[in-house]
């Protein structure tokens, strides 16, 4: 899970450009690799964020629960105040959950 980060940690975080000019990217990215995230900084100023895949993926797993979570809710209170069950759809769609497994499904 994404931590809270702290005055220190994000002290911590930020590299300057400058590293990445005088041939440290490797070291840098290892630093990325045990803390997850680094912040490079260029004229004082944040210019990009480096994370690991793992981050990043964790990342876009929370937007997409954060997105499912406000549709579901914009969801019911659009609706008619009957609820079904996962099952219940399926079942009337004549599916299985089986057949589901592995499905791909298209957000708008």
């Amino acid at each position: 899970m994404i931590n809270s980060l702290s005055v220190s940690s994000m002290l911590d975080a930020l590299v300057p450009i400058s590293r990445f000019n005088k041939g440290e990217a490797n070291k840098i990215f290892d630093e990325v690799k045990e803390s997850g995230c680094k912040i490079v900084v260029k004229n004082n100023v944040p210019a990009c964020v480096l994370l690991t895949p793992e981050r990043y993926q964790e990342m876009l797993e929370m937007l997409e629960d954060q997105y499912l979570l406000a549709l579901a809710e914009e969801r019911v209170k659009r609706g008619n105040g009957r609820t079904y069950s996962f099952d219940d759809v399926i079942k009337s769609h004549g599916f299985t959950k089986e057949e589901l497994e592995g499905t791909e499904v298209e957000i708008d």
